[in-house]
């Protein structure tokens, strides 16, 4: 990850994040929250994404790349509780998968937006049967 874009992260993650958190997950808000657990500590923790509704579940754009915690954490668990537009979603069989995969499955304006940002990676999670 370069320089600026992990100062931006960091940014996110001790400022904005905090901010975000107060309307995350809400109706007509655009931020859901991702709630996972802990690889190693098993503490419960909720992280502010984007995650844009598709047929099966829901697509997460990764800016930071794959190797954030929250990630990690929702990959290694097998899933977690996503609420977004005021409703909560068990949510299972996380995979990563390459803009090709996820364009044809976003709006255009979510797709060029993503583009636009130079995100390569996404989280492709399905909602619990």
């Amino acid at each position: 990850m370069n320089s600026l874009r992990n100062k931006v992260r960091t940014f996110n993650k001790y400022v904005l994040n905090p901010v975000m958190m107060r309307l995350a997950g809400r109706k007509h808000w655009c931020a859901a929250v991702i709630r996972h657990t802990g690889r190693s500590s098993g503490k419960r923790y909720a992280t502010p994404v984007v995650a844009d509704r598709v047929p099966d579940g829901f697509i997460v754009p990764l800016p930071y790349g794959t190797g954030v915690d929250w990630l990690r954490n929702v990959m290694a668990a097998g899933g977690a509780t996503i609420t977004a537009g005021g409703e909560t979603f068990e949510v299972v069989d996380p995979a990563v998968i390459d803009a090709a995969a996820a364009a044809p499955q976003l709006s255009p304006r979510r797709r060029e937006a993503w583009q636009r940002f130079g995100i390569d990676s996404f989280l492709k999670v399905k909602i619990a049967s």
